[in-house]
């Protein structure tokens, strides 16, 4: 599918300059783009690359001459980055995943399936499930028993979908994740080796034989509209009450979010980053890559995380942190600035000590 710079422009609610006629079919880095493409070039830096390819329109930053830079239309956004959205929804033809039933889907005769809703070869969709109108279904995606799903879901490959999970409208799920799986919940009779380890805190060092029994699940996972997951990640059903995703949060690849955890409203939660049972998290909480929180810990409203960050105590809302452990972000910054100073005060001491004996010895 092909647009005009005018079409695109009007769709982003941008201003546009020079011919708004000119078509393009698909979007481009600015040195690679070819005539047909429609370059990104979001910021000053990328003016040598158009240079280099040939686009005949762009998308250019605020404050550009088009016109110097060689392009017959451009398309001026105040903030390109989020302009990218825009654009990429335009060209993006979503998953092949043909109208209707196909006939490999396994369907028990109880389920309810929406109007408009489309199941690709080998799903499998339980007993007393219920799908929202319009959802896409790719294959070998499996739904368990009683579960909800709602309007205009995407369900890509191998998506897993457990028993009695409900999920909102416009759900977007990436291949192979995992959403309600039992939780990681084990209990020895006597007390445990852990439970010694943090009462003391290492203090203690007994240590028995011991062997673990489950602890069943038997909540669910709540997931309101708009969230969306990545490639593998996973999600724990609750061990009584339901493990509960916020409207608009973000999960990306290899997550994981455990038992009993309740994530609020418009969070993004990034790649590797995993919640221990229990975890409370505010809305519009961010966790960048590979942050670790430990569990039974509450993060407030508007924390940022940054990445590799781990997290042993409550944190208070807005507060950006970073660390091992996590602290303050202008004063881990700053601890580690001093870790780096630390070879020359040491060599600067050991220079005094040596000028202080020299002069012991000289009186």
């Amino acid at each position: 599918m092909d647009y005009s710079i005018s079409e695109i422009a009007a769709a982003l609610d941008a201003r546009l300059f020079g011919d708004g006629s000119v078509r393009v079919s698909g979007a481009a880095e600015p040195s690679a783009a070819g005539k047909t493409d429609l370059a990104l070039a979001l910021k000053p830096e990328y003016a040598e690359g158009l240079k280099a390819g040939r686009a005949r329109a762009a998308v250019i930053w605020e404050g550009a001459d088009w016109q110097a830079l060689g392009l017959e239309a451009a398309i001026v956004v105040p903030r390109p980055r989020y302009a990218m959205s825009g654009v990429t929804r335009l060209f993006d033809p979503g998953p092949e995943i043909a109208p209707g039933i196909h006939p490999s889907a396994v369907i028990d005769p109880s389920a309810e399936i929406g109007e408009g809703a489309a199941i690709g070869p080998f799903a499998v969709i339980g007993r007393g499930a219920v799908i929202g109108p319009n959802a896409r279904i790719a294959s070998h995606v499996s739904i368990g028993a009683e579960a909800r799903i709602g309007a205009d879901a995407i369900l890509l490959e191998g998506v897993r979908i457990c028993r009695r999970v409900t999920i909102g409208d416009r759900f977007l799920a990436h291949p192979n994740c995992v959403v309600g799986g039992d939780g990681f919940a084990f209990v020895t009779p006597e007390k445990s080796n852990v439970e010694e380890a943090r009462g003391t805190l290492g203090a203690s060092e007994t240590r028995r034989a011991q062997s673990w029994t489950r602890i069943h699940s038997l909540g669910g996972v709540e997931i309101g509209d708009d969230v969306e997951i990545g490639c593998g990640a996973t999600i724990d059903r609750g061990t009584i009450r339901a493990t509960s995703i916020g409207r608009g949060t973000k999960i990306d690849n290899l997550v994981h979010i455990g038992h009993n955890c309740e994530i609020g409203e418009d969070c993004l939660l990034c790649g590797q980053s995993g919640l221990a049972g229990s975890v409370r998290v505010g809305n519009r909480v961010v966790l960048g890559g590979k942050v670790g929180v430990s569990d039974n810990i509450f993060i407030g409203d508007d924390v940022v995380a940054g990445g590799a960050s781990k997290i042993f105590t409550n944190v208070p809302a807005g507060r950006a942190i970073l660390g091992h452990p996590a602290i303050k972000m202008d004063a881990q910054i700053e601890a580690t600035k001093n870790i780096r100073r630390l070879p020359r005060l040491f060599r600067d001491v050991k220079a005094l000590q040596k000028a202080v004996s020299m002069t012991g010895e000289t009186d």
